[in-house]
C-alpha cells in the first residue's frame, strides 16, 4: 500500500518535525496534539524552519508554501481516521503511550502500521495496548527530525516482517539512513550508547575533575564528536536524559551504572530542561 496520508501524534519538537519531513516527501499530514495551541505551536515552528531554508537559498517560497499545504493540524483523534501510517510522537510517558495507541487502535484502519517514536520504551509494552502487536513497531528519530539522517526501526515481541519492511521504505523514502534493532530492549542502539557517555560526563563535573566546557571541549576534539555531552543535553533537554536514565535504572537490572547522579537530579528539580527558553548545563556553569 502506497503511503499517502500520514498521521503525527505530538506537535511538539520531534512531532512537527516528522511532520514536515512527511510534507517535503510529498505526504499529506495530519498532526494531532490535545490543545490547539500545541498544534498552532507545531506549525509555527515548522514555518520558522521552511522560512530560514527559503531565506538561505535551500528552498523557494513556491516549494515552502507547497508544504505547508500539505500540514493539518487537529486536537481530534478522529481526523486520524483515513491516514495509511500513524507515527506518536509524545512525550516519554509509557502510561501516556498505551493510552495513545489504545485510541489509534480503534480510530485507525486495522491494516495501518502504528509506530512510535520512543527513544528507549518498550514496543513490546506499547504493542500490548492494541489489537494489532504485529502491525506496532518503533520508528525513532533524532532530533533536529529534518536534517538528522538515522531512523531506529525497533521490532517489538509480535511485530511482523511486513511491518518492518513498510517501516523501513517509508523512512528511506523520507531520506532517512536506517537501522533494525531486532529484539526490543530498552534504549534500542543510540541511547544504550550515548546514555552512559551522559551519566559519566555529569560525575566529571560532579566531582571537580574538569569543567563542563572543558569536558565538552574536550569530547569534541578528541573524539571527533560534533557535540559535547553538555551540549547535546542542552540541545534535547536534560530532562530526557534523566527520564531515560530512569527507565534503564528500572528495566536493566537495576545497575549502578544507570543511576542519575544527584547533579543531574537538582537540575531537573531546579526546572532548568536545557532547552533555549530554560537555560541549561552551561547558565548553570556561569
Amino acid at each position: 500500500m502506497e503511503i499517502k496520508k500520514v498521521g503525527v501524534v505530538g506537535a511538539g519538537t520531534m512531532g512537527n518535525g516528522i511532520a514536515q519531513t512527511a510534507a517535503q516527501i510529498g505526504c499529506q499530514v495530519v498532526m494531532r496534539d490535545i490543545e490547539d495551541r500545541f498544534v498552532e505551536r507545531g506549525i509555527g515552528s515548522i514555518d520558522k524552519f521552511l522560512s530560514k531554508s527559503v531565506e538561505k537559498g535551500k528552498l523557494d517560497s513556491k516549494e515552502k508554501d507547497a508544504i505547508m499545504g500539505r500540514i493539518s493540524g487537529t486536537t481530534d483523534m478522529a481526523k486520524l481516521a483515513d491516514v495509511d501510517f500513524v507515527i506518536e510522537a509524545v512525550i516519554e510517558d509509557i502510561e501516556l503511550k498505551k493510552s495513545v495507541f489504545r485510541q489509534l487502535d480503534e480510530v485507525c484502519r486495522p491494516e495501518i502500521v502504528l509506530a512510535s517514536n520512543t527513544s528507549s520504551m518498550s514496543l513490546t509494552e506499547i504493542a500490548a495496548a492494541t489489537k494489532r502487536p504485529g502491525k506496532v513497531c518503533g520508528m525513532h528519530f533524532f532530533n533536529p527530525v529534518p536534517l538528522m539522517k538515522l531512523v531506529e526501526i525497533i521490532r517489538g515481541f509480535y511485530t511482523n516482517d511486513e511491518t518492518i519492511a513498510t517501516t523501513t521504505a517509508f523512512a528511506k523514502k523520507m531520506g532517512k539512513v536506517t537501522v533494525e534493532v531486532k529484539k526490543d530492549s530498552p534504549g534500542f542502539i543510540v541511547n544504550r550508547i550515548m546514555i552512559p557517555h551522559m551519566i559519566e560526563a555529569i560525575k566529571i563535573a560532579e566531582e571537580g575533575v574538569a569543567s563542563i566546557a572543558d569536558i565538552d571541549l574536550a569530547v569534541k576534539n578528541g573524539l571527533n564528536y560534533p557535540m559535547g555531552p553538555f551540549e547535546l543535553m542542552d540541545l534535547t533537554g536534560i530532562d530526557i536524559c534523566y527520564y531515560v536514565a530512569e527507565y534503564f535504572y528500572k528495566e536493566l537490572n537495576k545497575e549502578s551504572k544507570w543511576v542519575s547522579p544527584v547533579l543531574l537530579k537538582n537540575m531537573i528539580r531546579a526546572g532548568r530542561f536545557g532547552r533555549k527558553t530554560k537555560g541549561g548545563w552551561y547558565d548553570y556553569n556561569k
